[in-house]
């Protein structure tokens, strides 16, 4: 069950199509005051153009869709101390959209953020999504998780829209299993 105090996660799939009416259903509630997440796979631009990444996809947010509301990027790979002003600034409000990698996945509490958006959402696995979708619902205001993916795979999009329809986390795991097997202890299958 939810934790005290948690909200409700209205959970959505859509393929890039939907960007530009994202962009402007996430300017429209940051400036209502609300706060989001994006996730993205990659840290910086690299052989994959397929796939989206934090630095690039912040920029682009500043250039492009966001002009004057207050976006910075995180990912692993920053110094601690970075990290800890960036995260810092978006629990005091100063960070509106936070553009980051999965460090963000688990120790971050910031109840003003109401939308968590994932770039590339199929490159993730059933219990990260829900652990990143854990990071929204956690104030008194309606939270939304957006999953972005252009994935054709009818499996790949089974599995994301079976995210869309239960918060269990127990259930997430449970489906997970059933479809991708526990895995390989001492091979090199998940990695």
């Amino acid at each position: 069950e939810l934790p005290p105090g948690r909200q409700k996660i209205s959970t959505h799939l859509v393929d890039g199509s939907y960007h530009d009416r994202m962009y402007s259903y996430l300017r429209e509630e940051c400036l209502k005051g609300a706060q989001a997440y994006v996730v993205c796979p990659l840290v910086e631009e690299g052989d994959n153009d397929e796939l989206r990444s934090a630095v690039e996809y912040a920029d682009r947010l500043c250039r492009e869709h966001l002009n004057g509301i207050s976006v910075r990027y995180l990912h692993g790979k920053m110094k601690a101390k970075e990290k800890e002003e960036i995260l810092r600034d978006f629990a005091d409000g100063k960070t509106q959209v936070l553009v980051s990698t999965t460090v963000v996945e688990v120790g971050v509490d910031v109840p003003n953020a109401t939308i968590m958006i994932i770039e590339n959402a199929d490159r993730f696995g059933l219990s990260q999504l829900h652990q990143l979708r854990g990071r929204v619902g956690r104030g008194a205001a309606d939270s939304c998780c957006i999953l972005i993916s252009d994935n054709e795979n009818d499996a790949v999009k089974e599995r994301l829209r079976f995210l869309c329809h239960t918060s269990d986390g127990f259930a997430v795991a449970k489906y997970d299993l059933e479809n991708r097997g526990p895995g390989d202890f001492f091979g090199s299958a998940q990695h």
